[in-house]
């Protein structure tokens, strides 16, 4: 098993020059928590990865710093110089290098640089869960979860703040 068995292919990307509520809106229709920004490889076509632009990325570094998202292009938000795995690379040392950088998913390459893959950590669990599924159980990605109603005013917790 590599790397490349268990990623997901078809990556959602997005160009550094585009605008960040561009991205932010492609993050929602796609229901993806991150986007793997690109630039063209060259001659011999294909993309590759330049950075990774998450939600933790959007709110970090533009809503904490109080930026107006419509004013920011993905450049100036994204993570640059992204981990990433060849794609003949074998699971555990995917595993190992995405440990060692800190980092929940990684661009898949081949050998000359271009994108093939996105591998996130859900995938790896959900992987092992298929393996030993009475010692893991996977975080599943397509269930959602409705916010529970909201507290009446002025009841207990709620401190009125619906009101402001």
């Amino acid at each position: 098993m590599n790397a490349y068995d268990l990623c997901h292919k078809n990556v959602v990307t997005v160009r550094r020059h585009e605008e960040l509520a561009t991205a932010a809106w492609m993050m929602r229709e796609r229901n993806v928590g991150c986007l793997v920004v690109v630039d063209p490889a060259g001659a011999h076509g294909g993309w590759r990865p330049v950075g990774l632009l998450t939600d933790r990325d959007i709110v970090t570094n533009v809503f904490a710093r109080e930026c107006d998202p419509r004013s920011v292009v993905v450049d100036e938000a994204m993570t640059r110089h992204p981990t990433t795995i060849l794609i003949s690379t074998s699971l555990e040392e995917a595993v190992q290098r995405m440990r060692n950088a800190a980092v929940r998913r990684a661009p898949i390459v081949d050998e000359r640089g271009c994108l093939a893959g996105l591998l996130a950590l859900s995938h790896i669990l959900e992987y092992l869960a298929q393996r030993a599924p009475s010692v893991v159980t996977p975080i599943r990605p397509d269930l959602r979860y409705e916010q529970p109603p909201r507290a009446a005013a002025n009841q207990p917790g709620n401190m009125g703040m619906d009101r402001i």
